[in-house]
């Protein structure tokens, strides 16, 4: 019945085989379902960075949008911009 006396190594090994089997299961799901990274360069990702998150703003574009929504005066906006000019390094 138990294979001359072994049965108690399959029973033993038996669930380190299920466990080590589902891990790799969920390893391999998990692989095959995340993007690839440091693929920045793609053709079709000019929107993203390649990673789900969009571009990262510069200061101008932010200050811009700012501007554009309302949330600040002509005033603030031209001694902001002007600001930023300044601190731009030169070539």
């Amino acid at each position: 019945m138990y294979w001359n006396g072994g049965g108690w190594v399959w029973m033993a090994f038996m669930p380190l085989l299920w466990i080590a089997l589902i891990g790799l299961v969920v390893w391999a799901v998990v692989r095959l379902t995340q993007r690839p990274a440091g693929r920045d360069d793609a053709p079709g990702r000019d929107d993203t960075q390649g990673r789900g998150r969009p571009p990262r703003e510069t200061p101008e574009e932010i200050l811009d949008r700012r501007y554009a929504s309302g949330e600040i005066d002509t005033d603030t906006y031209t001694e902001a911009r002007e600001r930023l000019a300044q601190h731009r390094p030169r070539p």
